[in-house]
């Protein structure tokens, strides 16, 4: 392989940019085969896309025998001309000179009746991922992250890594997987929140990509049991200050990424993104409760909204919105309370619209020793459970807040995918764990 020039690089990235009649080499996986009297027609798939190369029997010789046999979804090296033809896909095809099998392939099991069962599809995700719709919600996934990564570093955060495995619980001990740590019980982590927290007494801002893990037995389309979060604390802010991030960080995701993935988005949601200019709406809890009550739904004030609660209101708005002031009692311990209405938290779900429903979910920290302890033993809890956290209220903790984005869900609504699991490579939910 030393002596092969692999031209389609990250600086030479389109065959369509070669003029006709120029020499190149190729490598890639054949995507599909097609023999038509003495030719055989290849989709020749690489990290940049698709190009149809050709086997013409007068052209290659005694080796055209040879390229008869080539399997699908063999890796391949070729040597061919370029040839324009409106009629190929991209309105190029390359004629080999030659072709050599690199790494052969067995009979390809992804027949028309096995695509039909999703289960299945799931089952064999470690060859599926090759389809070009796998392939193409995937890059599109990577240029959500890298969108992500540029927004906070760009805008001077301190990017830091959390503990997979902790102590305590973050959202509630329903939802952690326990596990033995040595001699003694440990957790896998649901956020990095807490020692994010810890950080901005170093860094002012900060912020996470890695995953977490909730052991939610939810079976709706918008969970999974391990998921990538992107998490930021903010000294200094104040609730109204991180929905500002929120909303600047979604729309810059979304611009970055049909400039980085346009192809690959407009092939699986059949269109670019939208649109975000205009400025998200804010709704309280209790405007989205009477939203709720009209469609005919049985909440009362003080209850979460659920999956299905999430999807009614969604259905409501056209462009991502924001819910503001959930009640205490739906909300994590260490949200703090609106110092104007007993009850209810300076906190807020950032919801996608058209039904898709939560996405990100931030608010104001509580930054006083004293009213955190007060807190947390007023929710049943244990301070000793959290020792270390309530700690760093006793040595300058400011005013903070923060948020979690989950990449999934982004992503399941930008690109409109029917269930979260197909925005992940290997997805994990309560009945997956394979492959």
């Amino acid at each position: 392989m030393a002596g092969l020039i692999r031209w389609r690089d990250a600086d030479s990235k389109k065959v369509l940019g070669l003029d006709d009649g120029s020499v190149v080499r190729l490598i890639g996986w054949i995507f599909t085969k097609r023999v038509h009297g003495n030719k055989v027609f290849y989709m020749l798939r690489d990290r940049y896309g698709y190009v149809q190369l050709v086997a013409d029997k007068d052209r290659l010789g005694e080796k055209f025998s040879y390229a008869l046999d080539v399997p699908v979804e063999s890796a391949v090296a070729v040597e061919g001309v370029v040839k324009r033809d409106p009629r190929a896909p991209g309105g190029v095809e390359i004629h080999l000179n030659n072709i050599d099998v690199v790494a052969g392939a067995d009979v390809w099991p992804i027949t028309p009746s096995v695509a039909k069962s999703p289960e299945t599809m799931f089952d064999l995700r470690h060859l599926t991922i090759r389809g070009p719709r796998s392939r193409a919600t995937l890059l599109a996934r990577s240029a959500l992250v890298q969108a992500a990564w540029e927004y906070f570093t760009s805008n001077d955060y301190v990017f830091i890594t959390a503990p997979t495995f902790i102590t305590s619980a973050v959202e509630g001990g329903a939802t952690l997987f326990e596990l033995k740590y040595f001699d003694r019980k440990a957790y896998l982590t649901q956020s990095s929140q807490f020692y994010e927290e810890a950080a901005i007494c170093v860094f002012e801002k900060v912020f996470v990509i890695q995953p977490s893990f909730r052991a939610e037995k939810s079976r709706t389309r918008k969970h999974l049991t391990e998921f990538l979060h992107i998490e930021a604390e903010v000294a200094f802010a104040d609730h109204e200050d991180i929905m500002d991030i929120e909303e600047e960080l979604l729309k810059y995701i979304v611009a970055r990424m049909d400039e980085l993935a346009g192809k690959e988005i407009e092939y699986v949601r059949g269109s670019r993104l939208p649109d975000l200019d205009s400025r998200f709406e804010r709704i309280s809890y209790d405007e989205a409760l009477d939203i709720l009550q009209s469609k005919g739904v049985s909440i009362e004030w003080g209850e979460d909204f659920g999956a299905d609660e999430e999807r009614i209101l969604s259905m409501e708005f056209e462009n991502p919105f924001f819910v503001y002031g959930f009640p205490t009692e739906t909300r994590s311990f260490y949200h703090m309370d609106d110092p104007n209405r007993p009850g209810v938290t300076l906190s807020s779900d950032l919801m996608a619209p058209e039904g898709y429903g939560e996405i990100t979910s931030g608010g104001q920290r509580i930054h006083d020793y004293k009213y955190l302890v007060s807190k947390i033993k007023r929710m049943g809890l244990n301070p000793e459970d959290y020792g270390w956290y309530i700690d760093i209220r006793r040595y300058g903790m400011p005013p903070h807040s923060g948020f979690g984005m989950g990449v999934e869900r982004v992503l399941r609504w930008l690109l409109r995918l029917p269930h979260v699991r197909d925005a992940t490579l290997f997805p994990r939910t309560p009945t997956r764990l394979y492959p």
